[in-house]
Formats: C-alpha cells, sequence, structure tokens
C-alpha cells in the first residue's frame, strides 16, 4: 500500500475534512449513551430533578438544613439564597413555579457561578440527608433505635417531641461532634450515593412547594430527548458527508491510477508486454484496483473512526462504571486474538486471489479469441477442463475466505452477547448495592457494544487489507517498471527537410531475456522513392528488423539512421510519426470506417479519406454500402474479413501521408489480382517516400528497387530481381517454389 501513496495527496483536503467530521461523528455518537444515562437517572429515577441542591425551599428547610453545617458553610448557603415574601414584587415570577409562595414566604436560590454551586452541593446533599432521617424519625419514632446514636441518641427523645428545636438549642460543640459523625457515615456512603439520597429529599422539598412534578420529569425528558436528537442528526449529516468524501476520495484514486496504469502501458515497448501478459493487465487496471478502492474507502471511513470510538469509548465506560472495566479488558484481548488467528490463517489465501483471477482472465480470453481454432480441432472438452480448473481454483480459494468470514461474524457477535449478559449480571448486582445507577449500567452496556463493534470493524478492515496490499502491489509493479525504451534527454527534432532515408549499419538484435542474437550484423540503407523488400523463410528475422525501425525493440548492437540521425536520439512520437505502419494482422477500433481512417489523421479532408480507400483497393466494398464511410466496424473488425480489414489498415497508413512506410506482410491476405492492382497504385501515391516490405511472395517483390533476402537472422543476398536470381542461392530457391521460370522472367 505505501508503494502508492502518493496517489493520495491530491486528496489530503478531503483525507482532513473526512477525518474531522469523524472525530465530531465519534463524539456524538459516544455522547449519546451518557444522554440516556441521564433519562434513566434524571429523568425517571429522580423525576427530573438534576441536582441535591434545590432552586428553592421552605424557610423551614433552610433551617434545618443549616443545623447540620459549619458556620462558613451555612453562611455560603444563606447567601445563595434570597427570601422571597408573598405579594412582593420579585414573587410574581415564582408563583407560578412555587404555588407555595402565596402563602408563605420561600427560599429561592440565586443565578451563582458553578464554582459557588459546587462549593454549596455537599454541605446541603449531606445536610438534607440527615434531616430526611430526622423527619422519618420523627414521623416513625420506632426508627430511632436503628439509627447510629453515638453523637446523638435519638432514643432517649419522648415521642412527639420537635428534633429539630432540641437539636437547636444542644451546646456547639455537641452539634459538632454531631457533624464529624455525619461526615464519618457520608465518607462510607460515597459521594454519588449522598447526592442521590438528597435528591429524594430535594423532590419531597418540591412537592411541598407546589411544584407540578409531572411537568418538571416531562420537561426534562422532553430536552434531553431533543438533545439527543439533534446529536443523533448530526452523526447522520456527518456520517453521510464522511461516506461522501470516502466514496470521493476512492473514486478518485481509481480513476488516477487507471490512467496512469493506462498511459504507462501505452508506452510500454514489446520487452515489458512480455513481462504483463494483456489478461493480468486487464486484471490489474479493474480488479485490482476495486480492491484498492475499496479498501481507501473502508480506512478513510474506519481508520479514525473505530480507534476513537473504542479509546473514547473505554473512558467513558470506566467513568460509568470504574468496578467493571475488567469485562470490557477480556472481551477485547479476545477479539483481538480471535482477529490474529483469523488473519494468519486468511493472509496466504488473499496473496494467491489475485493471480488465480489473472489465471482465469487468460484462459477465457484464449478460449474467446481462439474459437474458431478450438471447435476446428474439437478441443471443446479440453478446454472446458482447463477453464474448469481455474474457476475451480479461484472458487475453492474465496470459498475458503468466505468461510473464514462465515466463522468470523458469529464469534463475534457470540463474544458480544456475553459481554451483554456479564455486564448486566455484574450491573446488578451494583445496582443493588447502591454503587451504581441503573441509567450508568445502561450507558455502560452501550459504551461496551460501541468498543467492541469499534475493534469488528477494525477487524473487517485487518481482513480486507491484506489483499488490497496485492493489489497495490501488483499495480505498483507496472507503475514503477523501469522501460527499457525511452526517449533521449536531449532529443533530436527530425522536422525540416526530412527525407526518410532508412539505414541499418550493422545491426544486431537479441530478445530480451534470450540466450542468443536473431539479427546478426545486418547492413542496409532503404532510400526514399524506392521499394525495399525483406523475403525469407519463416523465422529468418524478417518481422523483426522491421519493428526495430518504430524502435518496438532497441537494437542490441549497431545502430538505426534516419537521415543519418540515430533513431535512438530521437523522441519515439517524433520517429513514429515519420512512419506509416501496417502490421501483419490487420486491427481496427470500434466506431465506424472513417473514425479509423482518422486515427491516422484526424484532420484529413473526405477527398484524402477517399483516395486512400481508393488507393488501398478497398473503394469497391467500402462505397457499395450506403453507409460508405460512416459503416459500423465492430470490436477488432469482426464484421468484414480478413482480406477488406488488411485493405483498411492499409488505407489508414495511406491517410497518414507519411514519408516512410512499413508493411509488415500486409499482403499475405489479399488474393494475387489485388496484390498486384494494390502495388500499382502504392508506387503512384507514394513515389517520393520509402517504401519496405515483408513478404514471403515473391512477385510482391520482383519490382523492389532492393530486395534484401534472409536466412536465419542474416543477410545473404542484396539487389534486385534479376541480380538475386544470378547471385542468391536462396532466393532462387524461395522464387523457384513459387513461380516458374517464365514467369520469373517476365
Amino acid at each position: 500500500m505505501l508503494r502508492i501513496r502518493r496517489y493520495l495527496k491530491p486528496y489530503m483536503l478531503l483525507f482532513v475534512a473526512s477525518v474531522i467530521l469523524l472525530f465530531a461523528q465519534a463524539n456524538f455518537d459516544l455522547a449519546l449513551p451518557d444522554y440516556l444515562s441521564r433519562i434513566v437517572n434524571t429523568g425517571i429515577q429522580q423525576a427530573g430533578v438534576q441536582d441535591p441542591v434545590p432552586s428553592a425551599m421552605r424557610v423551614q428547610t433552610m433551617e434545618r438544613i443549616t443545623l447540620f453545617m459549619s458556620p462558613e458553610d451555612a453562611t455560603a448557603v444563606r447567601d445563595s439564597y434570597t427570601l422571597v415574601q408573598p405579594y412582593s414584587p420579585e414573587a410574581q415570577q415564582y408563583v407560578d413555579t412555587y404555588p407555595l409562595l402565596n402563602e408563605e414566604p420561600i427560599y429561592v436560590l440565586n443565578d451563582i457561578s458553578r464554582e459557588q454551586l459546587d462549593e454549596i452541593t455537599t454541605p446541603i446533599a449531606q445536610a438534607l440527608v440527615v434531616v430526611s432521617a430526622i423527619e422519618q424519625v420523627m414521623a416513625n419514632p420506632e426508627q430511632a433505635a436503628q439509627m447510629d446514636n453515638s453523637a446523638f441518641d435519638l432514643s432517649r427523645i419522648p415521642p412527639g417531641t420537635d428534633l429539630f428545636a432540641v437539636i437547636r438549642m444542644l451546646p456547639e460543640a455537641q452539634r459538632q461532634q454531631i457533624g464529624a459523625a455525619m461526615n464519618e457515615r457520608f465518607a462510607a456512603l460515597g459521594p454519588s450515593m449522598v447526592d442521590q439520597m438528597a435528591i429524594v429529599q430535594v423532590q419531597a422539598e418540591y412537592e411541598a412547594l407546589g411544584v407540578n412534578m409531572a411537568r418538571l420529569q416531562n420537561s426534562y425528558i422532553l430536552r434531553v430527548g431533543a438533545i439527543m436528537l439533534l446529536i443523533t442528526l448530526l452523526s447522520a449529516a456527518a456520517s453521510i458527508s464522511v461516506s461522501y468524501l470516502s466514496a470521493k476520495i476512492a473514486s478518485g484514486v481509481g480513476r488516477d491510477l487507471r490512467s496512469d496504469i493506462f498511459r504507462k502501458v501505452e508506452s510500454f515497448s514489446s520487452a515489458e508486454f512480455d513481462k504483463f501478459p494483456t489478461a493480468s493487465l486487464i486484471t490489474r487496471s479493474t480488479n485490482d484496483i476495486t480492491q484498492l478502492q475499496m479498501v481507501t474507502m473502508f480506512m478513510v471511513r474506519l481508520v479514525f473512526y473505530a480507534p476513537i470510538m473504542g479509546v473514547g469509548g473505554i473512558i467513558r465506560a470506566v467513568s460509568k462504571g470504574s468496578s467493571m472495566w475488567w469485562t470490557i479488558a477480556v472481551a477485547v484481548i479476545v477479539l483481538i486474538g480471535m482477529v490474529a488467528v483469523i488473519v494468519s490463517i486468511a493472509m496466504p489465501k488473499f496473496r494467491i486471489v489475485q493471480k488465480l483471477i489473472d489465471r482465469l482472465n487468460l484462459v477465457a480470453r484464449e478460449n474467446l479469441s481462439g474459437m474458431m481454432v478450438i471447435r476446428a480441432f474439437n478441443m471443446q472438452s479440453f478446454e472446458e477442463e482447463r477453464f474448469d480448473k481455474a474457476n475451480v481454483d479461484l472458487t475453492a480459494n474465496t470459498l475458503f475466505i468466505a468461510r473464514i468470514m462465515a466463522i468470523m461474524m458469529p464469534m463475534m457477535m457470540f463474544i458480544l452477547n456475553v459481554l451483554s449478559v456479564i455486564i448486566i449480571w455484574v450491573g446488578a448486582h451494583q445496582v443493588a448495592e447502591a454503587n451504581m445507577q441503573v441509567g450508568d449500567m445502561m450507558a455502560f452496556l452501550q459504551y461496551a457494544m460501541q468498543i467492541v463493534f469499534s475493534f469488528l470493524m477494525l477487524s473487517m478492515l485487518f481482513i480486507i487489507l491484506p489483499r488490497a496490499s496485492v493489489s497495490a502491489d501488483r499495480i505498483a509493479d507496472v507503475l514503477e517498471t523501469d522501460l527499457v525504451i525511452k526517449d533521449p534527454v536531449a532529443p533530436v527534432a527530425l522536422n525540416g527537410s526530412f527525407n526518410g532515408q532508412v539505414e541499418f549499419r550493422n545491426v544486431s538484435f537479441r530478445y530480451p531475456g534470450a540466450d542468443a542474437d536473431v539479427l546478426h550484423n545486418i547492413s542496409f540503407v532503404a532510400r526514399p522513392g524506392e521499394t525495399t523488400a525483406f523475403i525469407g523463410s519463416t523465422g529468418s528475422g524478417k518481422s523483426t528488423v522491421v519493428n526495430l525501425i518504430p524502435r518496438f525493440y532497441d537494437v542490441t548492437d549497431g545502430a538505426i539512421l534516419m537521415d543519418g540521425v540515430d533513431i535512438r536520439e530521437v523522441t519515439q512520437h517524433d520517429l513514429r510519426d515519420k512512419i506509416g505502419y501496417v502490421p501483419q494482422k490487420g486491427i481496427l477500433f470500434s466506431g465506424t470506417i472513417e473514425s479509423n481512417l482518422r486515427y491516422a489523421d484526424a484532420g484529413a479532408s473526405e477527398e484524402e479519406l477517399a483516395t486512400a480507400v481508393t488507393t488501398a483497393q478497398a473503394a469497391e466494398f467500402v462505397f457499395s454500402n450506403p453507409d460508405g464511410l460512416t459503416a459500423e466496424i465492430s470490436q477488432g473488425g469482426s464484421n468484414v474479413s480478413g482480406g477488406q480489414r488488411q485493405r483498411l489498415s492499409i488505407a489508414r497508413a495511406l491517410v497518414k501521408r507519411a514519408p516512410i512506410y512499413i508493411f509488415d506482410d500486409t499482403f499475405s491476405a489479399l488474393d494475387f489480382k489485388t496484390d498486384a492492382a494494390l502495388r500499382r497504385a502504392l508506387h503512384q501515391t507514394t513515389n517520393d517516400s520509402t517504401i519496405l516490405v515483408v513478404t514471403q511472395r515473391v512477385s510482391t517483390v520482383k519490382n523492389a528497387e532492393q530486395i534484401i533476402v534472409l536466412d536465419e537472422g542474416r543477410v545473404v543476398g542484396k539487389g534486385t530481381h534479376d541480380e538475386l536470381m544470378e547471385t542468391c542461392e536462396t532466393y532462387q530457391e524461395i522464387a523457384l517454389s513459387q513461380l516458374s521460370m517464365e514467369e520469373l522472367s517476365s
């Protein structure tokens, strides 16, 4: 993956935006369980009362709670409240909320800072709990014996006695002793438990003030629910945005990779094509890039989101239930172990998937392109077996990976469900022992699910990453291929008075990886206005010679010169711009006849196209068609015959009006009559160009100004037809095998 990381650079801004959105989404998602906890704890269990500090209280309550505070705390509490009298101007804004204000004065909490509120929270909470306990004793005297009477023996007080009045009359030292005993008990309970007990007393105080508790509860639940809904919408918006950006990044990376691979392959010489078969290049340009697009989308979506969710979930879960952290730790360890085992098993299979796809594409391509040959030799059953083996190998490998994935998901869900049961079991005991609230247990459970799912998402990434890594390496292998044929750093231009003279000067050539040369010390000069023909037995090196001119391969030794300039000192574009090339196999592209002809010169006029068609002896079948030049050509020219395809290939080269023409065994698909007519027409229309013709027909080269006879990669004869008939035994053998002496001498 690192080998193609540069393709992410153009999308770094989108990537950063995605990370920011993912961070926001993760925080939104992590906030939801906390709000759920608030609804359960505060909205349902505490009837909407959030703080142990009441927003208002009766005068009686103020007097009672300050009895159990230090003088400093009592002063701070009194300063935080304002006494509002009935029917006073200030009472108008409170009377609807606290109806008791119509009958007696009440204390209303001032608008104080959070720091001031925190200072009075603990003293008020503790005092409210003590007041509640004493009020229960006053209402139910038999409970006095059950209370801690180490500081003040309540059981000795006669029933019906106002205990608060008694306590008020106690000496300061004894009240301090009561306060110390209270603090000791509160330390054992813990601040959370004290706050919960105090909130129950606050509810009772609000009921005494005439507060509509149902409305207070509904208001709180609706408010928190609205916040949850807003957070959910924001999370959804962030998720949609990230999905869009990740898809845009992945598609852009895929597009750039495909473009660069295509451009790279366009610059390949035949040596590189020998290294990367066509079927493999197709797989790398399609399936491999699809794998990379998918993993890029997953990485943008999950690589940051899952860790944020995991780490954030752990931090928040521990804050909700610190005593249950071990449940998540065990689940995470089991998950990591399971993912490690699965990845180690699946990794070797991922490495061979793409090679098996290459093999399947290769077999399918060979079968489709060679269908006629397969049918002619009745080899359908053999090819079916060959395809079936490639198909079965790929299927078996894919099924193995699918089974691993199928096992992994139930295992993950099993771990998830077991974790849920353990959390509920342990949490229920924590709630029963008053160490945790129900809402906190529910939030802890949700955080645990988020943590496990984050690891689940990362495990999915680990599963697809190995295959994508293999695909990335395969793509990088193509992109990083060092080209055998390169343009020179300081190229020489072929512009100006270019004649088109081609000279081979002691040229030898060896195919890449071969042990021996296939061409040996080839030398000749092909001049403008002349036809230079190459003839020889099969495998003598004729096509190899002409393929060196456009630099499909580079010479091993010696040099090829054009107008005295070594072709290796010229850019490939300038070099090939001077050549009209017709390969052995006529290749047409899907489109129309006109679009194929304009492949050579997009700006060619209709008259030039017609002239090229006529010269190539294709006018009869082109213009007899009602569509003429606009007639459709199927892929590869499959809707025209081999001879028609070859003539259209020749016409395309003629449209270029090049100073050099190469006909590589071009006339083999033509009958003798068409061949002769075509050569006459070529002589008239290309009389200023250098013509190089590869052929095995003596009749095609009889009138050539120069005939070069090749045998096993060596020049064994050079001259005109008449000269070679006298001096070259190899040429004589070829000529006599095709024509009679009368035909040769005519």
